[in-house]
């Protein structure tokens, strides 16, 4: 958090309030909501698909009309994709000469489905999370309660259909003011 608040604080330190103009120079930001969707993806479990035609996998066949459910909380973990895939590391975005977006392209790296079915509302969804994210970090420092420690958060999800926390994440905002 301090890193990317480091950078909002950077790029608008000099206007003084956060708007649209200068979201693409936030570039440790974007890493952070990449990994974050990496790890908890909104809907672990993909839409069901159909496949047209037969085809192999790993050796097994797919007869045509198959309804496959893609686990993309599990696509976000493998280790034969991502180093210390259990690790919250943004730098693993910047660092890197592939370019992980949200269109599905990269197999390994789908929060929001991929190829023709990816989910509409990404491309909106983005910027917004940008913007208020942004926000947050450029108008608030922000603590945990009653001085609890990072290593004592809940990170426990339950089993369902969406990603949400078991408990809720309750921090302290603190005014900032450049």
């Amino acid at each position: 958090m301090k890193e990317a608040q480091e950078e909002v604080r950077r790029v608008y330190g000099g206007k003084g309030y956060v708007d649209e103009s200068q979201l693409h120079q936030l570039k440790y930001l974007g890493a952070v909501i990449k990994e974050t969707l990496r790890l908890h993806s909104p809907g672990p479990l993909l839409a069901p698909r159909e496949n047209y035609e037969s085809c192999e996998i790993n050796g097994y066949v797919i007869p045509p009309k198959t309804k496959i459910i893609i686990n993309a909380w599990a696509i976000g973990r493998d280790p034969k994709n991502w180093t210390d895939p259990e690790k919250f590391e943004p730098k693993r975005f910047l660092d890197t000469m592939v370019e992980y977006n949200f269109k599905g392209s990269k197999f390994e790296y789908i929060p929001f489905g991929a190829g023709r079915r990816i989910c509409p509302g990404s491309t909106f969804a983005t910027p917004i999370l940008e913007l208020l994210l942004s926000n947050l970090l450029y108008h608030f420092n922000w603590k945990l309660p009653k001085g609890m420690k990072v290593e004592e958060l809940d990170m426990e999800q339950p089993f369902g259909a969406a990603v949400r926390r078991q408990n809720d994440l309750i921090l302290v905002p603190i005014g900032y003011s450049p």
